[in-house]
């Protein structure tokens, strides 16, 4: 059954012990950063709460954060199923259900207009100190629409406060909000903009996650909560929101306005560069009484973004490869260390040789602009254990035959590595890079496995205690 709010979900979590209320009073100038990432750094993802900070110095709005990142568990939570059973969840999607109109809804129980209209009164942190030029939205669901169509998009795309009614909005080149400015101001039209915070998980979901251009995310969480969601018409610009929405703000971006945005913290644990980009003006704030914000770790993996970004990629390759290329592939896993982007395992058991370099080819084919590296095994390798990946790497691949470089492709998103032109970084429509696929399967048989055969190691593991052989204990 579908949550109908953020708030339900928080109690479905707090209920599964998944999340963690941190009540001393923190500092999001500084302090509220830190602790995230000392939690990311320090607790293991199968171990790792969501966090709701209680109270923020000069602020009344509490904080949640990791709620749909913190960990796998998490995630599933949000779709309320158990890890094992995303895939089938996220499938509904194909199935949308388009949103319902309500005329009113809690999103609007407080209307802030005019001076009252300040974006400052929201708690967002400063995410790098001393490089992010101030704080940042990191979890804002933004919608706009195509104006030939009246589509809408939603997406999450990363906002700079820059006053109290002012906010600079960087989007990629290939981003569908893009497309709905560009399309604007080919006609000399302003783009109306709605950013939505703390809303069902689903929503935020299918935010971060990529869809066709031209596909209602609204429609698609639909599909996936089996339930339409609700939405309210905006009171400035003619957008629809989510009804059950904790905070809204309402506004515009003014034809050909851009101006100076970051550099800000991103997703490959570098700096990513700032530019002349779209300016947003705040029209009307609106929200729900004692209202929650919400906000994603994003910066150096492992975050919360690199998890929502890992599980959301790899049901889209993996779709991609079984449904649409028929290919036998087992698992996919978009590793957390390369951002979620770089790096994609592909397990397979293969019936002919071609298969892996189709896989690799596949991937690079997404628009989602993944798989710097692909490396393709057999089934019987656990991709998410690196020891294993390594082993095949190491024994189940020739360089000279199997390793395959495809050179003049476009980049993955913010990558430092890319060279730069006359000593200057390339702008990111200009930027070219390469690809590498491995194909770290067997290509003959093999002698048999150096190990205990599988009988003996699981009545050995039946009767482990019995050996009295325990961990080493540190002090």
């Amino acid at each position: 059954m579908a949550y109908r709010d953020l708030r339900e979900y928080l109690a479905r979590l707090e209920e599964k012990g998944l999340l963690c209320h941190v009540t001393a009073e923190v500092d999001k100038d500084w302090e509220l950063s830190a602790v995230c990432r000392n939690a990311f750094r320090t607790i293991s993802q199968e171990n790792r709460p969501a966090l709701m900070f209680d109270r923020i110095k000069g602020h009344d709005i509490p904080l949640v954060v990791g709620i749909l990142g913190g960990s796998r568990e998490i995630y599933a939570t949000a779709l309320d199923t158990d890890v094992d059973h995303v895939w089938e969840v996220w499938e509904r999607g194909k199935t949308p259900i388009a949103p319902r109109l309500v005329e009113s809804g809690p999103c609007q129980e407080v209307v802030l207009r005019g001076e009252d209209a300040n974006l400052e009164i929201l708690p967002a942190p400063i995410w790098t100190v001393g490089e992010d030029p101030g704080p940042y939205h990191s979890s804002p669901f933004i919608v706009t629409k195509d104006p030939e169509t009246g589509v809408p998009n939603l997406g999450t795309y990363r906002v700079q406060v820059k006053g109290p009614r002012r906010a600079g909005i960087m989007i990629n080149p290939n981003r569908h909000m893009n497309h709905h400015i560009d399309k604007n101001e080919a006609r000399g039209n302003d783009t109306e903009v709605a950013i939505v915070f703390g809303t069902d998980p689903v929503i935020g979901l299918t935010s971060v996650s990529p869809f066709p251009y031209g596909v209602d995310e609204l429609s698609a969480a639909g599909g996936i909560r089996g339930e339409a969601v609700d939405v309210v018409k905006c009171l400035t610009v003619d957008l629809l929101v989510p009804a059950t929405a904790e905070i809204v703000v309402e506004g515009r971006i003014r034809c050909g306005a851009r101006e100076a945005e970051g550099p800000f913290g991103e997703y490959a644990g570098y700096m990513g560069t700032g530019g002349n980009n779209p300016l947003f003006e705040v029209t009307c704030i609106t929200h729900r009484r004692n209202p929650i914000y919400q906000a994603f770790l994003s910066q150096m993996p492992p975050s919360e973004s690199s998890c929502i970004k890992s599980l959301g990629r790899e049901m889209e390759v993996r779709r991609h490869l079984k449904n649409n290329l028929g290919l036998p592939v087992q698992d996919v896993y978009v590793t957390e260390s390369s951002g979620a982007a770089a790096r994609v395992i592909i397990s397979m058991k293969k019936t002919n040789r071609f298969q892996p370099l189709k896989a690799m080819l596949g991937v690079w084919s997404l628009e989602i602009a993944v798989g710097k590296m692909v490396i393709v095994v057999d089934e019987d390798i656990d991709i998410r254990d690196s020891f294993w990946v390594e082993w095949a790497l190491s024994f189940r691949m020739q360089p000279a035959e199997d390793i395959h470089v495809q050179r003049d492709t476009n980049p993955i998103t913010l990558d430092p590595s890319q060279p730069l032109k006359d000593g200057k970084p390339v702008l990111p429509s200009q930027q070219v890079s390469s690809r590498v696929g491995i194909d770290a399967t067997r290509k003959h048989p093999y002698p048999a496995l150096a190990v205990p055969p599988k009988r003996d190691l699981d009545k050995v593991a039946a009767q482990w205690e019995s050996y009295g052989i325990v961990p080493v204990k540190r002090d």
